[in-house]
């Protein structure tokens, strides 16, 4: 099986994942909305400060490796390409402000038990596994962002850009208050490639093609259980 037949199966591992995830699919609200600011502003800090530099010190590819780090970077210290030289964690405060959050309430709010569940799981599938089921880890997520999965509006636009729309919409936030939407459709498609195109090529050398599909596979349904959970802790918050 060659590279491109993996990015084939891959891509529609995805595409099963944006057809089926609810929380895509069901109405915006302003409770879902501040759980989203709330325990995704946790989340992108764990993930690259922790997870996902746990796969970068598996892999054996040392220009690789050096990509991982510099993506997490980007999210955890300061992105100048995309996001003004600001971590992704602080533009996704402003966001919180933006709808009437403050940022003391975003840092302290507590941790859902749905996401400390998937943050379990995660350190299993990252942490524990061969680093190229690692890295599938670190990126599947960022492809549904992106357009090309999906059906109609969504497939157009990927997760992201219907998520601008959302919350332009419901709070009516001007363009440069949806930064944060618009600033991971650029740099997903820029660690999202590094990420899949990796993934692909060291699966087909590895003969690890069953294996990073099943990781992709895992590591989706650990996403729809967060994002679900985001969605219950928002229907709770109906102020």
């Amino acid at each position: 099986m060659g590279k491109s037949d993996v990015i084939a199966r891959l891509d529609r591992v995805v595409h099963d994942f944006a057809v089926r995830c609810r929380f895509f699919h069901e109405p915006l609200t302003p409770g879902r909305a501040r759980s989203f600011v709330k325990q995704h502003w946790k989340n992108t800090r764990q993930r690259n400060s922790v997870l996902k530099l746990r796969v970068a010190t598996n892999c054996p590819d040392w220009e690789l490796r050096m990509r991982i780090i510099g993506a997490c970077a980007e999210e955890l210290i300061a992105d100048h390409a995309h996001g003004g030289g600001r971590p992704h964690w602080q533009i996704l405060e402003e966001l919180g402000a933006h709808i009437g959050m403050t940022r003391e309430e975003i840092r302290t709010a507590p941790m859902e038990p749905s996401q400390e569940l998937c943050w379990a799981a995660w350190d299993g599938l990252m942490s524990n596994k061969h680093w190229l089921e690692g890295l599938v880890a670190n990126t599947c997520a960022e492809r549904v962002n992106l357009p090309g999965y999906g059906e109609g509006e969504f497939r157009k636009k990927g997760w992201f850009g219907i998520e601008r729309d959302r919350w332009g919409k419901l709070f009516g936030l001007a363009e440069e208050k949806l930064e944060f939407f618009e600033l991971h459709t650029e740099a997903d498609l820029a660690h999202s490639n590094l990420g899949w195109h990796a993934v692909a090529e060291h699966a087909a050398r590895l003969a690890m093609e069953d294996a990073v599909v099943e990781a992709c596979r895992k590591n989706l349904v650990v996403w729809e259980h967060y994002l679900g959970g985001i969605a219950a802790a928002g229907d709770r918050d109906s102020g």
